[in-house]
């Protein structure tokens, strides 16, 4: 029996033809960190992040939720923690990505700091990118201490001019300054586990005012007004029974499922602001209070934005006020943006 061959069907896709040729996207600029920060300070930051809250507080800013990425320790590899955050701000014409690394301890060893970091700024309109700035964690060190000192021109009195830090590295470094730029003439408490001293030498050089080395975190609470919390959160640093009438309490550390600072009683019994409820409720100071049972989302009183914008009253007497901020990338979007007009014209 003979075979027979079937014949080959005809392609039913055109001819090849060359693509269309396509303009070739400028070549994104590189920032390298000796530039980053020899041209930016907090001050450059303030107004953008306080404007960024407000955006957030109307729904005009698009921020996924973080990812973060653990990276644990074997051989060849870690311990350390990668968080990836951006956002964009509705009417900017930029956004931002950030991947910023944090807890490589084991860096100190090799001479490295334990983070590091990149800022990737993209164009709005044509989604290419403009810059990646290596940043280390300098302009998220910016964007974080604007953030508290925002929160401390909206939350404190204006005669709240002592302000203490329990934890001194570099962000409470760059919340000192952004205070001082919003608030001439505050005084500094301090305490810390290292770093204190110099802190509070360079503080108070620096800002021309008196830093005043504390021997306890109870000892920094009876003596500010504001008391900002800005250590790696791994456990509580005061008590409610520590805290005066009328303390305002900035929360830095906790940002992360893992992260505490404050004690649950202390955050279930203040007015409780936040810079996002669907962040804080997963990573911030109020994830402790609902795993206790203590409160929930509907108990916080309002995000940072609504009292820039006047929609939700902020200190209204004497009660204590903790603000938690756990970082949004409507703040990386916002000093990215900053960052790019700032480096591409100098």
């Amino acid at each position: 029996m003979s075979l027979l061959r079937r014949r080959p069907r005809p392609s039913l896709r055109p001819a090849w033809r060359p693509r269309r040729a396509l303009a070739t996207a400028a070549a994104p600029r590189f920032f390298d960190y000796a530039t980053v920060t020899a041209n930016l300070h907090v001050r450059d930051a303030l107004p953008s992040v306080e404007a960024c809250f407000a955006s957030l507080a109307e729904g005009k800013v698009d921020v996924p939720f973080p990812m973060h990425i653990s990276v644990a320790e074997t051989p060849t590899a870690g311990p350390g923690d990668c968080h990836i955050k951006g956002g964009y701000i509705a009417g900017e014409p930029t956004f931002t990505v950030k991947v910023a690394t944090v807890s490589f301890y084991k860096n100190l060893e090799r001479g490295l700091p334990p983070g590091g970091g990149v800022f990737c700024v993209m164009d709005a309109v044509n989604g290419q990118v403009k810059a990646v700035m290596q940043e280390n964690r300098f302009l998220t060190d910016l964007r974080t201490g604007a953030a508290g000192g925002v929160a401390v021109k909206h939350l404190s009195p204006p005669e709240a001019t002592r302000i203490g830090f329990i934890g001194a590295g570099q962000v409470a470094r760059v919340v000192a300054q952004a205070v001082a730029e919003l608030r001439p003439g505050i005084t500094g408490f301090a305490f810390a586990n290292d770093m204190c001293e110099e802190f509070c030498a360079d503080m108070a050089a620096e800002l021309g005012t008196t830093f005043t080395v504390c021997e306890s975190a109870e000892e920094v609470c009876a003596s500010s007004d504001v008391i900002v919390t800005c250590t790696p959160g791994a456990a509580t640093v005061l008590e409610k029974a520590w805290l005066r009438p009328g303390t305002t309490i900035v929360a830095l550390g906790s940002d992360q499922p893992t992260k505490q600072e404050l004690p649950v009683d202390v955050v279930a019994t203040s007015k409780y602001v936040c810079d996002l409820v669907g962040q804080v409720s997963k990573i911030g100071e109020l994830r402790s209070a609902m795993d206790a049972g203590a409160m929930s989302e509907a108990d916080v009183h309002a995000e940072l934005g609504e009292v820039i914008n006047g929609t939700k009253p902020g200190r209204e007497g004497d009660e204590i006020i903790v603000v938690d901020l756990t970082g949004t990338g409507a703040q990386d979007a916002a000093i990215g943006g900053v960052a790019w007009d700032i480096l591409s014209t100098a």
